[in-house]
Protein backbone atom coordinates (compact mmCIF):
# COMPACT_ATOMS: atom_id res chain seq x y z
CA UNK A 1 0.00 0.00 0.00
CA UNK A 2 0.75 3.41 -0.71
CA UNK A 3 2.11 5.39 2.32
CA UNK A 4 1.69 9.01 0.99
CA UNK A 5 -1.24 9.86 2.84
CA UNK A 6 0.03 11.55 5.80
CA UNK A 7 1.86 13.75 3.97
CA UNK A 8 -1.01 14.91 1.52
CA UNK A 9 -1.48 18.19 3.12
CA UNK A 10 1.52 19.12 2.87
CA UNK A 11 1.56 18.43 -0.90
CA UNK A 12 -1.60 20.31 -1.32
CA UNK A 13 0.11 22.97 -0.14
CA UNK A 14 2.95 23.38 -1.97
CA UNK A 15 1.45 22.91 -5.26
CA UNK A 16 2.66 26.47 -6.45
CA UNK A 17 6.12 26.72 -4.79
CA UNK A 18 8.82 27.00 -7.31
CA UNK A 19 9.73 22.70 -6.18
CA UNK A 20 6.34 21.72 -7.19
CA UNK A 21 6.75 24.34 -10.68
CA UNK A 22 9.71 22.98 -11.84
CA UNK A 23 8.92 19.31 -11.40
CA UNK A 24 5.85 19.42 -13.53
CA UNK A 25 7.21 22.10 -16.44
CA UNK A 26 9.83 19.76 -16.80
CA UNK A 27 7.85 16.26 -17.24
CA UNK A 28 5.49 17.97 -19.11
CA UNK A 29 8.05 19.38 -21.85
CA UNK A 30 10.26 15.91 -21.59
CA UNK A 31 7.03 13.99 -22.17
CA UNK A 32 5.65 16.17 -25.22
CA UNK A 33 9.02 15.05 -26.90
CA UNK A 34 7.71 11.38 -27.33
CA UNK A 35 3.96 11.68 -27.11
CA UNK A 36 2.76 14.49 -30.01
CA UNK A 37 -0.53 15.79 -30.17
CA UNK A 38 -1.96 13.73 -33.43
CA UNK A 39 -3.27 10.91 -32.90
CA UNK A 40 -5.21 11.15 -30.13
CA UNK A 41 -3.77 8.59 -27.49
CA UNK A 42 -5.89 6.45 -24.92
CA UNK A 43 -3.95 7.46 -22.01
CA UNK A 44 -4.00 6.67 -18.27
CA UNK A 45 -2.79 8.58 -15.02
CA UNK A 46 -2.42 6.16 -12.20
CA UNK A 47 -1.68 8.09 -9.19
CA UNK A 48 -3.12 11.01 -10.96
CA UNK A 49 -3.15 13.21 -7.96
CA UNK A 50 -4.72 17.01 -8.87
CA UNK A 51 -4.19 16.25 -12.28
CA UNK A 52 -1.65 18.45 -13.57
CA UNK A 53 0.30 16.33 -16.18
CA UNK A 54 -3.90 14.97 -16.89
CA UNK A 55 -5.15 17.94 -17.91
CA UNK A 56 -2.34 19.25 -19.79
CA UNK A 57 -2.83 16.34 -22.06
CA UNK A 58 -6.84 16.76 -22.47
CA UNK A 59 -6.35 19.78 -23.70
CA UNK A 60 -3.77 18.52 -26.34
CA UNK A 61 -6.64 16.31 -27.10
CA UNK A 62 -6.12 12.99 -25.70
CA UNK A 63 -9.01 10.75 -23.64
CA UNK A 64 -7.42 10.84 -20.16
CA UNK A 65 -8.42 8.55 -17.07
CA UNK A 66 -7.10 9.62 -14.33
CA UNK A 67 -7.05 6.99 -10.90
CA UNK A 68 -6.23 8.24 -7.37
CA UNK A 69 -6.90 6.66 -4.33
CA UNK A 70 -7.43 10.23 -2.75
CA UNK A 71 -10.60 11.96 -2.24
CA UNK A 72 -8.95 15.38 -1.66
CA UNK A 73 -7.19 15.26 -4.34
CA UNK A 74 -9.27 14.38 -6.70
CA UNK A 75 -11.73 16.71 -5.77
CA UNK A 76 -8.93 19.59 -6.37
CA UNK A 77 -8.98 17.58 -9.83
CA UNK A 78 -12.84 17.88 -10.44
CA UNK A 79 -12.79 21.68 -9.44
CA UNK A 80 -10.21 22.48 -11.79
CA UNK A 81 -12.12 20.52 -14.54
CA UNK A 82 -14.88 23.05 -14.10
CA UNK A 83 -13.14 25.73 -15.24
CA UNK A 84 -12.18 23.81 -18.62
CA UNK A 85 -14.09 23.96 -21.82
CA UNK A 86 -16.62 21.43 -22.47
CA UNK A 87 -14.41 20.28 -25.17
CA UNK A 88 -11.72 19.15 -22.14
CA UNK A 89 -14.10 18.00 -19.78
CA UNK A 90 -15.73 15.34 -22.25
CA UNK A 91 -12.02 13.84 -22.29
CA UNK A 92 -11.72 13.03 -18.82
CA UNK A 93 -12.55 10.10 -16.68
CA UNK A 94 -11.92 10.38 -12.97
CA UNK A 95 -11.60 6.53 -11.23
CA UNK A 96 -10.84 6.51 -7.52
CA UNK A 97 -9.13 3.44 -6.38
CA UNK A 98 -5.99 1.59 -5.24
CA UNK A 99 -3.63 1.91 -8.27
CA UNK A 100 -2.56 -1.26 -8.23
CA UNK A 101 -6.05 -2.69 -8.80
CA UNK A 102 -5.94 -0.37 -12.34
CA UNK A 103 -6.69 -3.60 -14.70
CA UNK A 104 -9.65 -4.29 -12.47
CA UNK A 105 -11.19 -0.94 -12.30
CA UNK A 106 -10.28 0.58 -15.49
CA UNK A 107 -12.22 -3.39 -16.47
CA UNK A 108 -10.95 -4.54 -19.90
CA UNK A 109 -9.22 -1.49 -21.36
CA UNK A 110 -6.03 -1.20 -22.13
CA UNK A 111 -4.14 2.44 -22.86
CA UNK A 112 -1.38 3.94 -25.19
CA UNK A 113 -0.19 5.80 -22.69
CA UNK A 114 0.49 5.07 -19.20
CA UNK A 115 1.80 7.70 -16.76
CA UNK A 116 2.17 6.83 -13.16
CA UNK A 117 4.42 10.31 -11.69
CA UNK A 118 5.80 10.46 -8.19
CA UNK A 119 3.59 7.07 -6.81
CA UNK A 120 6.76 4.60 -7.17
CA UNK A 121 8.71 5.97 -4.31
CA UNK A 122 5.73 5.39 -1.89
CA UNK A 123 5.70 1.68 -2.51
CA UNK A 124 8.01 -0.29 0.04
CA UNK A 125 7.87 -2.96 -2.44
CA UNK A 126 7.44 -1.44 -6.60
CA UNK A 127 6.74 -5.02 -8.01
CA UNK A 128 2.76 -4.91 -7.55
CA UNK A 129 2.90 -1.25 -9.69
CA UNK A 130 5.01 -2.45 -12.01
CA UNK A 131 2.43 -5.19 -12.59
CA UNK A 132 -0.35 -2.86 -12.57
CA UNK A 133 1.66 -0.88 -15.03
CA UNK A 134 2.71 -3.46 -17.44
CA UNK A 135 -1.12 -4.88 -17.04
CA UNK A 136 -3.04 -1.85 -18.52
CA UNK A 137 -0.43 -0.94 -21.42
CA UNK A 138 -1.24 -2.19 -24.58
CA UNK A 139 0.82 -3.39 -27.57
CA UNK A 140 3.08 -0.54 -28.72
CA UNK A 141 2.36 1.81 -25.39
CA UNK A 142 4.32 4.08 -24.02
CA UNK A 143 5.04 4.35 -20.05
CA UNK A 144 5.94 7.39 -18.20
CA UNK A 145 7.52 7.35 -14.55
CA UNK A 146 8.88 9.64 -12.20
CA UNK A 147 10.83 8.11 -9.55
CA UNK A 148 13.44 9.30 -6.73
CA UNK A 149 16.93 8.90 -8.05
CA UNK A 150 18.33 6.22 -5.83
CA UNK A 151 21.99 6.96 -7.25
CA UNK A 152 21.69 10.37 -6.58
CA UNK A 153 20.25 9.90 -2.99
CA UNK A 154 22.91 11.86 -0.97
CA UNK A 155 22.50 15.07 -3.13
CA UNK A 156 20.30 16.79 -1.01
CA UNK A 157 21.40 16.10 2.37
CA UNK A 158 24.92 16.05 1.39
CA UNK A 159 24.02 19.98 -0.54
CA UNK A 160 22.17 21.33 3.03
CA UNK A 161 24.65 20.02 5.05
CA UNK A 162 23.16 17.40 7.35
CA UNK A 163 26.19 15.00 6.95
CA UNK A 164 25.12 11.72 8.82
CA UNK A 165 21.79 11.52 6.18
CA UNK A 166 23.85 11.70 3.31
CA UNK A 167 26.41 9.44 4.62
CA UNK A 168 23.46 6.92 5.18
CA UNK A 169 21.99 7.59 1.42
CA UNK A 170 24.91 6.51 0.07
CA UNK A 171 24.44 2.88 0.33
CA UNK A 172 20.63 3.22 1.01
CA UNK A 173 16.47 3.40 -0.50
CA UNK A 174 15.09 5.37 2.09
CA UNK A 175 14.55 8.15 3.10
CA UNK A 176 12.22 11.14 4.81
CA UNK A 177 10.70 13.29 2.22
CA UNK A 178 10.52 17.06 2.22
CA UNK A 179 6.18 16.55 2.86
CA UNK A 180 7.42 14.50 6.02
CA UNK A 181 6.95 11.39 4.62
CA UNK A 182 9.73 7.38 4.63
CA UNK A 183 9.56 6.88 1.03
CA UNK A 184 11.87 5.04 -1.47
CA UNK A 185 14.21 5.56 -4.43
CA UNK A 186 15.09 3.67 -7.78
CA UNK A 187 18.54 3.04 -9.09
CA UNK A 188 17.91 3.51 -13.00
CA UNK A 189 19.87 0.00 -13.69
CA UNK A 190 17.24 -1.82 -11.20
CA UNK A 191 14.33 -0.16 -12.28
CA UNK A 192 15.17 -0.73 -15.97
CA UNK A 193 15.52 -4.42 -15.06
CA UNK A 194 12.56 -4.44 -13.63
CA UNK A 195 10.59 -3.13 -16.55
CA UNK A 196 12.04 -5.47 -19.25
CA UNK A 197 10.92 -8.23 -17.04
CA UNK A 198 7.42 -6.74 -17.59
CA UNK A 199 7.86 -6.40 -21.55
CA UNK A 200 8.73 -3.20 -21.21
CA UNK A 201 11.93 -1.48 -22.62
CA UNK A 202 13.45 1.94 -21.59
CA UNK A 203 14.31 4.36 -24.17
CA UNK A 204 14.83 7.66 -22.72
CA UNK A 205 15.67 8.73 -19.13
CA UNK A 206 15.85 12.69 -17.89
CA UNK A 207 16.55 14.21 -14.74
CA UNK A 208 14.25 16.60 -12.99
CA UNK A 209 15.39 19.14 -10.25
CA UNK A 210 18.77 18.82 -11.12
CA UNK A 211 19.64 22.46 -9.69
CA UNK A 212 16.28 23.61 -7.28
CA UNK A 213 15.92 20.25 -5.46
CA UNK A 214 17.23 22.34 -2.53
CA UNK A 215 14.92 25.19 -2.96
CA UNK A 216 13.17 26.12 0.27
CA UNK A 217 9.43 24.37 0.61
CA UNK A 218 7.93 27.95 0.14
CA UNK A 219 10.22 29.23 -2.33
CA UNK A 220 8.12 31.44 -4.49
CA UNK A 221 8.18 31.09 -8.39
CA UNK A 222 10.58 33.55 -9.68
CA UNK A 223 10.46 35.90 -12.19
CA UNK A 224 13.13 34.68 -14.75
CA UNK A 225 11.57 31.35 -14.61
CA UNK A 226 11.87 30.68 -18.43
CA UNK A 227 15.96 31.10 -17.73
CA UNK A 228 15.40 28.35 -14.75
CA UNK A 229 13.65 25.99 -17.07
CA UNK A 230 15.76 26.31 -19.77
CA UNK A 231 19.31 25.52 -17.27
CA UNK A 232 16.92 22.92 -15.51
CA UNK A 233 15.56 21.29 -18.96
CA UNK A 234 19.25 20.84 -20.53
CA UNK A 235 20.63 19.71 -17.44
CA UNK A 236 17.80 17.15 -16.99
CA UNK A 237 18.84 15.90 -20.34
CA UNK A 238 22.90 16.32 -20.47
CA UNK A 239 25.37 14.24 -18.55
CA UNK A 240 26.78 14.20 -15.74
CA UNK A 241 24.07 16.69 -14.82
CA UNK A 242 21.10 14.09 -15.02
CA UNK A 243 22.55 11.82 -12.73
CA UNK A 244 22.38 13.99 -9.68
CA UNK A 245 18.90 15.19 -10.25
CA UNK A 246 16.44 14.62 -7.25
CA UNK A 247 13.89 12.80 -9.68
CA UNK A 248 13.49 10.87 -12.56
CA UNK A 249 11.60 10.79 -15.52
CA UNK A 250 12.00 7.44 -17.44
CA UNK A 251 10.40 6.42 -20.99
CA UNK A 252 9.58 3.20 -22.12
CA UNK A 253 8.01 1.21 -24.52
CA UNK A 254 6.32 -1.94 -24.85
CA UNK A 255 6.75 -3.98 -27.70
CA UNK A 256 4.01 -3.35 -30.32
CA UNK A 257 3.63 -7.37 -30.89
CA UNK A 258 2.97 -7.71 -27.23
Amino acid sequence: MSGFGPGEGRWRARLGSLRQVVRQELVARQLAAHLPDAPPRRVLDLGCGQGTQLLRLARRGHAVTGLDASSALLGDLTTALGAEPAAVRERVRVVRGDVTRAAALCGTAVFDVVLCHGVLMYFADPGPLLDAVAAVAAPGALVSLLVRNGDALAMRPGLLGDWPAAAEAFDGTSYRNRIGVEARADRLADLTAALAERGLSVSAWYGVRVFTDTAADDAPVPEDLDALLAAEERGGRTDPYRRVAALLHVIARRSPGD
